[in-house]
Order: C-alpha cells, then sequence, then structure tokens
C-alpha cells in the first residue's frame, strides 16, 4: 500500500499536491455551513421554499456571467490570479452572511458566492490541464475530488453540531478555510499558463472574446447544453433536500449533515475503484451512464420517508457524481485546444451555473404548484431526458473546433 502510495505521489507535480492540500482546507471549512445554509436562510427570513431558494438563482446568475470573463482572464494573465481572488472572495461572502438578516443582505453574499465557485473551477480544471497529461487527467481529477471529499467527510460531522450552537462560529471557520486557501496559493503556487503563438496574436482589447472558435464545436456545445439539462435534477436534491427533509420529516440538522457525510465519504473511497472501471469505457459513454444514476437517486427521494430513505437516495445519485463529474472535466480538457482551455472550460462551467440557477426554480414551482414530492419526479424526468440525449451524442463522432472561426 505504501509502495503504491508513493508510485502515485510521484506520478503528479508538487503543485498538484499543493492544490490539493489546499482544497482540502478549503472544503473542510466551506462544509461546515453549506449544508444547512437554506436552513439558515429560511428560518432567518421565515419565508417560503420558493421565495428562499430565489437567492440560488441570483448567486448562480452571477455565477454565468463570471464564467466567460474567468474564462478569458484565465487564457489570457493565467491560472493563478483567478484561484487566489476566487478562495478569498469566497471567504469573504460567509462572512458577509453571518451578519445578515433581510432578504437584500443575503444577496450580496450569495452573489458573491456564485461567481467565485465557477472562476474558481475554471482556474483550477484548466489548472490542472495545464500540469498534468492527457494518460494520467482522470486519476488526476478524481484524486482531487477524494481529497475534496475528504473535508466534506469532516466539515459536517463537525457543522452539525456547531450550527445548533452557532451559526455565526460556523460562518468565521468556513471563511478562515477558504482565506487560509487563497494565501497558500498566492505565496507558494507558480503560473502554469504557457504563452502559444496563438494567444499572443489575441489583440489584448480582444481578450474577452474567443469563444467563437469554442461555439463552433457543436459536438461540444450539444454536450453541455444536455449536461446542463440533466444537472438540475442532482442540484434540485443538494439545494432543496434538507428544507424538504426538515419542513417534512423533521429531520434536524445534525442528522441530515449524515447525507453529506456519506456522499463525502463515497467519494474519498470508492471514487478511484470506480474510476478504474469507467476509464474503460468511452467518455461520453461513462457520462451518459453516470447522468442516468443521477436521475434515479433523485427521483427515488420521492418514495422515501425518513432518514434511511433519503440516504440511499444519496448513494444512488453519489455513484452518478463518482462517474459522470472526474470524466466530464477530463473529457473536455481533452478535446480543448491549448489556446482555448480556459474558455472550453468557462463553457463547460456554465452547465453547471445554468443548473444551479433553474434548480431552485424549477424544485420551487413544482413545490409550490404541485406538491412537496413532485420536486423529485420533476428531477427524474429531467435527468432521464438528459440520459436520452448524451446516448444519441455519444453515438456521434467526436469533432474538434475549427481553428479558423
Amino acid at each position: 500500500m505504501l509502495i503504491r502510495l508513493r508510485k502515485t505521489y510521484n506520478e503528479y507535480p508538487r503543485q498538484f499536491w499543493l492544490v490539493a492540500f489546499g482544497v482540502l482546507l478549503s472544503s473542510a471549512g466551506s462544509s461546515l455551513i453549506w449544508p444547512f445554509q437554506l436552513i439558515y436562510i429560511s428560518k432567518t427570513l421565515t419565508l417560503p421554499i420558493s421565495s428562499v431558494a430565489t437567492l440560488i438563482t441570483v448567486s448562480s446568475a452571477a455565477g454565468l456571467a463570471a464564467s466567460f470573463i474567468g474564462g478569458a482572464i484565465a487564457d489570457r494573465f493565467g491560472r493563478k490570479l483567478i484561484m487566489f481572488g476566487a478562495q478569498a472572495a469566497h471567504g469573504l461572502a460567509y462572512l458577509l452572511m453571518s451578519q445578515a438578516d433581510t432578504y437584500v443582505g443575503f444577496v450580496i453574499p450569495m452573489t458573491i458566492m456564485g461567481a467565485a465557485m465557477p472562476i474558481y473551477a475554471i482556474g483550477s480544471d484548466a489548472m490542472m490541464a495545464d500540469m498534468v497529461p492527457s494518460e494520467k487527467r482522470t486519476g488526476g481529477f478524481a484524486i482531487l475530488r477524494m481529497i475534496n471529499n475528504a473535508g466534506v467527510a469532516i466539515g459536517p460531522a463537525i457543522g452539525g453540531f456547531i450550527v445548533s450552537k452557532s451559526y455565526t462560529l460556523a460562518f468565521s471557520l468556513a471563511a478562515a478555510g477558504m482565506i487560509a486557501y487563497s494565501l497558500l496559493l498566492l505565496i507558494f503556487s507558480r503560473e502554469t499558463l504557457k504563452r502559444t503563438e496563438a494567444q499572443a496574436a489575441i489583440p489584448k482589447k480582444d481578450f474577452l472574446g474567443g469563444y467563437g472558435r469554442v461555439l463552433a464545436d457543436g459536438n461540444f456545445v450539444g454536450f453541455v447544453a444536455l449536461v446542463a439539462l440533466g444537472m438540475i435534477a442532482p442540484l434540485m436534491m443538494w439545494i432543496l433536500l434538507s428544507v424538504y427533509a426538515n419542513r417534512y420529516y423533521n429531520l434536524p440538522e445534525y442528522l441530515y449533515s449524515w447525507l453529506p457525510i456519506t456522499n463525502a465519504l463515497m467519494c474519498v473511497f470508492v471514487q478511484f475503484p470506480v474510476t478504474m472501471l469507467t476509464r474503460r469505457l468511452p467518455a461520453k459513454t461513462a457520462i451518459t451512464l453516470g447522468m442516468l444514476l443521477y436521475a434515479l437517486g433523485v427521483g427515488s427521494v420521492a418514495i422515501m420517508t425518513g432518514f434511511w430513505g433519503f440516504w440511499l437516495s444519496m448513494i444512488i445519485m453519489t455513484f452518478g457524481e463518482l462517474i459522470l463529474v472526474p470524466t466530464g472535466s477530463k473529457y473536455v480538457a481533452d478535446i480543448a485546444p491549448e489556446d482555448l482551455r480556459g474558455r472550453y472550460m468557462s463553457v463547460y462551467w456554465l452547465t453547471w451555473g445554468v443548473a444551479r440557477s433553474a434548480a431552485p426554480m424549477v424544485g420551487g414551482f413544482l413545490h409550490d404548484a404541485i406538491a412537496p414530492q413532485a420536486i423529485w419526479w420533476g428531477g427524474l424526468s429531467i435527468g432521464l431526458a438528459s440520459t436520452l440525449g448524451l446516448f444519441l451524442l455519444s453515438r456521434q463522432p467526436e469533432k474538434k473546433a475549427d481553428p479558423s472561426v
């Protein structure tokens, strides 16, 4: 085992492990609070679920705008800059949220967090693609997810008890984790962006452009559109399940915390063997399978009536996550031209922003207009539609972006 661990360590550059340590630090801090975030806001504002959920939509709208800017900055000025700024801003947002007591007061930190999350993901994925060759990227992205979820396993286990005593303390600790990681990046990381002739040829006034070539890649655009549709389902579950379980089944925060803990532990201990199996499949086939499991996990919540049922639904959904997320990042990194890697990652992470914007609106509407369980039946339908589209797309030959556009 020690020989295998040493071999794995030596396969990746030192900066990869620096980022991995920072991910552990920030994820442990932020997960003290995020599983309980909507519960806190709902109790503070005493508003309906649909109204509280609009804050997620506001946050995601900020992320959509930031994603385009983040990709262009990452390709022009580097990965380190936006990773540092995003982590520091995320920490500040937690401090602001701890003091908010009105709807408008929550809008500001939610907007900052919404912009920071995709910007960091763009920079991080681009940096990983810069440092790690294609044949090791699936494993590299899987390792980062394992380490991230080790932090997520630690955070809620502690946070469930902390928030029952003091949400302010939980917010402060979350902010400390994010800011500490931002300082690690600033002091110890190096820039990985390599200047190419294609990048040098882009006029400085046009550095926010360059998306024409990305959007000319028809298969890629179809792929991100279908992933955006399908991700509405699991994001509805992450955003609304805590409030749903608390409101209708009296599930307390400390008990609910074991659902994200289970997700995190699976990502730590099951991610690597799952990756070893799915890496044998074509990338789009594996992504299709992951989306199917996402849909089934979300849909199963509709027939569950307590903790163990919700726990089983989380397990099913997590298997979808273990397959889809690292494979999706690796697929995009592989097909992206080197000079457009940040922009490709931008457009890919827009799928998560679009889904995160739509999920609370779709879920809130289904809850208020039909029934609470309609959230999960709707999620199942959305996920299956995406699965069918991804299956059909996987049958099409791969095409590269046209370099002349």
